[in-house]
């Protein structure tokens, strides 16, 4: 099990390296698709998972899911504002409460130091 664990973090680690190296939509969606049921917690402290299934991403507290070219709209907007986004509603995108701290976590997004993101 610790083996798995390891192994599932470097992957993770190795995923996020990519993305900050060379932030493309297939490096995001590379590390969106490596980080798949790992719990994030949103601004306001509520704790989610997501999991992807063909061009959608669907969140654990939502019914609705988020399409890729939504994910993809907040990716560009997020490197538009050079990763200075003050909150999830700077997005402007449907779902940006869930893509705000996924975005924070992959270092996408740098979050004040008051905002609880966990990482």
């Amino acid at each position: 099990m610790t083996a798995q664990r390891i192994r599932k973090y470097r992957k993770r680690d190795y995923a996020v390296k990519m993305l900050c190296e060379n932030m493309t939509v297939e490096n995001l969606w590379n590390a969106l698709i490596t980080f798949e049921d790992y719990p994030v917690y949103t601004a306001k402290g509520l704790k989610f998972t997501y999991y992807i299934k063909g061009g959608e991403l669907f969140v654990s507290r939502k019914e609705k899911s988020i399409t890729k070219a939504t994910v993809e709209l907040a990716f560009e907007k997020a490197i538009e504002l050079e990763g200075k986004v003050s909150g999830p509603k700077k997005l402007g995108v449907f779902g940006a409460s869930y893509l705000y701290p996924v975005f924070a976590r992959f270092g996408i997004i740098q979050i004040e130091e008051n905002e609880f993101i966990n990482t």
